[in-house]
């Protein structure tokens, strides 16, 4: 046993602890140090580098899907062209914000500076176009018509475009098969924008910023089965841009194919006769204002029937929508838009707004059954109709005595209309309404599926008006305290009406009443609207949502979703009255009708023909011309702004239209190889196994020949080329 006391121990234990303790402090001041040189002294040197070792995407978009006829012929598809695009990103990192790339590349595309420029600026409220409204981050097309000389200079002489790219990219294309443009109904595609891309961000079809996306019609209505998945690769690289590995893929998917019912042939048709219509009354003079008739705008639709399909719908003024491919210049945008451009971007089939005028009478003499009065009832038809001191009169003062409901539509007598209307007003309580009243003139109107959008595919369908108690009194309490400032007793016209208005504009009175009943006064409607319930009456009284889609097939062509016709209601009346409006109607074309002098030689006995025409008074402008018809098979609804009457302006045209369709000749004669359409197309487009469509060619529209099926020419026949707009464009 040790003899040396513990005590002596101490020291040595002390001081070991204290070496362990310097040695251990030391190191933890050795490395707080140097966590501060790494953070705090060189911390953003570090961060700047680490920011720099990230993941990079590269996106291949996707091709965007076709629009296809009815038939197979591609109404929008893709080509593959030279696009010239800018990194606005690398641009602005120059001294000069690289305003002398951009005019050495506008002197290798043979443009202004000041042209190549505007193109690559964003767009903000106070822009104007051309401007990008896409992201900045992505490259900018200049231009994607450039030649194959301009790319190589470009990508040769890569050090003096630095941010200029020069790539093979696929183009929309919009080739007017047949010189039918379809413009207002395709629409057009623009860049993604901030916006949508947060939007969209959650959603189950999220937009990339490379992204073209559909702004309107067809383009719009079905962007997300048209826009398909780009891929996209992702790369981990360093600071030097070095792939450093690949990190994840996402494969692309084409965009599908949109099948529609327009028939290209049918809507080459539609558009040549609305613009010759249109053209032709200009050259007539207005008996009414002593001045030719302006005719500024039009429209025509063409529809099945049976299924609410949409065969041909056409607008004028209309447009090239190749126009906005590859970013539309300032001088053509300020053309579309600008305030002598009379709006072609606008589709008047579903935009264009008018008092309806006589085709407006079915309306009203449905509401007339529901209120009691019948169909075969004894009406009398004088030269005018007598009110508070006014006369009212008849279509060129013309009376045809005690008649029915049906011979008023032969013969489209206001008279009986206006009496009619104006009994009903005073049995529903006049200027103080019953609280039951029954407003059959109104409700009926609404009951037909005016005053509410029709549910076709296409964005931004108005609604037209139906001029009811609800909407008079809405419309009186937006406008009264205008009506007050402006009005003034005794005044001018407007004034007095500003007057009179400002007292009680919100009553319903007689006067707005017998106007009503002839579709005048405060009355809107759209041809949409008027052809889906005239083709109501052709099927039996079913009203359909006008459709144009009618499949959208898959890239491969093994997915096929048909788009079928969806009813939204039923004419408010019975079958016999149906009955009875489609013989009233028919009689309209037959001897002593308002449009028999259009059906001359018609083979009525194969093909009965049913047609109501208008004419309907606008203030301050010439009137519009309307003509509604429809035969067992298709409805067709033509209207000409400031162009006269119905038959005269429209009726031709729209007798055209039939001839074409059903094969026929100037006196009545039939020839099925000559004929367009003698049945609604019923069949999908045959898809191949690779699943692309074949898609018969189309010719031009030749009035005086009428178009040949292609079925029937010579094999070997070369379809003609998309080529420039068609001659008869103003």
């Amino acid at each position: 046993m040790s003899n040396i006391p513990e005590t002596g121990r101490t020291p040595r234990v002390q001081i070991r602890l204290i070496v362990i303790q310097v040695l251990v402090f030391s190191l933890l001041l050795t490395l707080g140090g140097r966590l501060w040189y790494l953070q705090i002294r060189q911390g953003k040197e570090y961060t700047d580098e680490a920011k720099n070792n990230h993941v990079q995407q590269v996106v291949q978009p996707a091709v965007r899907g076709a629009i296809l006829d009815a038939r197979g012929v591609p109404l929008a598809d893709n080509e593959t062209r030279l696009v010239v695009s800018a990194s606005r990103t690398e641009l602005m990192k120059m001294k000069d914000d690289g305003k002398g790339v951009l005019t050495r590349l506008a002197g290798v595309l043979g443009m202004k500076p000041k042209d190549v420029m505007d193109k690559i600026r964003l767009c903000d409220s106070k822009t104007p176009q051309p401007c990008w409204n896409g992201s900045p981050f992505q490259p900018i097309p200049v231009t994607d018509e450039a030649t194959t000389q301009q790319a190589l200079q470009i990508r040769e002489r890569a050090e003096d475009f630095p941010g200029i790219t020069a790539e093979p990219t696929a183009v929309r294309r919009y080739p007017a098969p047949g010189r039918a443009r379809t413009a207002q109904v395709l629409g057009y595609l623009s860049p993604v924008t901030d916006e949508e891309l947060e939007k969209a961000k959650d959603t189950d079809s999220p937009f990339l910023r490379s992204d073209m996306v559909g702004r309107s019609g067809l383009e719009r209505t079905y962007d997300k089965a048209l826009r398909g998945k780009a891929g996209v690769t992702r790369y981990e690289v360093d600071n030097l841009g070095r792939v450093l590995g690949e990190a994840e893929s996402d494969p692309g998917r084409p965009g599908s194919t949109v099948v529609t019912s327009i028939d290209a042939r049918v809507q080459a048709v539609a558009e040549y006769e609305l613009y010759q219509a249109m053209k032709k009354v200009r050259g007539e003079t207005d008996k009414i204002t002593g001045r030719p008739y302006k005719a500024d705008a039009g429209a025509v639709v063409v529809m099945e029937s049976k299924t609410g399909r949409v065969v041909a719908m056409a607008s004028q003024p209309d447009y090239d929508p190749n126009a906005w491919v590859g970013g539309i210049s300032g001088k053509e945008y300020a053309r579309l838009t600008g305030k002598n451009s009379n709006y072609p971007l606008l589709n008047r089939a579903i935009q264009g707004q008018a008092p309806a005028g006589s085709i407006f009478k079915v309306v009203s003499a449905s509401a007339a059954v529901r209120a009691g009065y019948p169909f075969d009832g004894s009406y009398n038809c004088s030269s005018s109709y007598s009110l508070g001191g006014r006369s009212f009169a008849n279509f060129e003062s013309k009376g045809h005595g005690p008649i029915s409901l049906g011979e008023a539509l032969k013969f489209s007598c206001n008279t009986v209309f206006y009496a009619l209307g104006h009994k009903e007003w005073q049995r529903d309580g006049g200027l103080k309404a019953k609280k039951n009243a029954n407003d059959w003139f109104y409700r009926t109107a609404h009951d037909f599926g005016l005053g509410s959008e029709t549910g076709i595919d296409l964005p931004n369908e108005v609604k037209g008006r139906i001029p009811d108690r609800h909407w008079k009194q809405s419309f009186w309490e937006a406008n009264k305290d205008s009506w007050c400032k402006q009005g003034k007793k005794g005044g001018s016209y407007v004034e007095q009406i500003a007057y009179e208005s400002c007292l009680e504009g919100n009553q319903l009175k007689a006067f707005d009443s017998i106007n009503y009943a002839i579709g005048q006064g405060d009355v809107l409607v759209t041809p949409i609207q008027m052809a889906t319930a005239y083709a109501a009456i052709s099927n039996g009284g079913t009203l359909y949502n006008p459709t144009i889609g009618k499949a959208v097939i898959s890239p491969d062509g093994k997915s096929i979703e048909e788009i079928k016709p969806k009813p939204h209601g039923r004419l408010p009346v019975d079958a016999q009255t149906v009955s009875d409006l489609d013989k009233g109607l028919r009689s309209v074309v037959e001897p002593g009708g308002t449009a028999a002098w259009r059906f001359g030689g018609w083979p009525q006995d194969k093909i009965p023909m049913r047609a109501k025409t208008g004419t309907a008074q606008v203030y301050g402008k010439q009137t519009t011309s309307w003509f509604a018809t429809y035969t067992d098979d298709f409805t067709i609804v033509m209207t000409i702004s400031q162009g006269g009457t119905g038959s005269g302006a429209s009726g031709p045209a729209v007798r055209n239209i039939y001839d074409a369709l059903y094969g026929l000749d100037d006196s009545g004669k039939q020839d099925l190889k000559r004929a367009l359409l003698p049945k609604p197309q019923s069949t999908l487009p045959r898809i191949q196994q690779d699943g692309t469509i074949e898609a018969p060619p189309i010719k031009p529209y030749d009035p005086k020949s009428q178009l040949v099926d292609p079925a029937e020419q010579a094999q070997g026949e070369e379809p003609p080329p998309a080529g420039p707009p068609p001659v008869w464009r103003d």
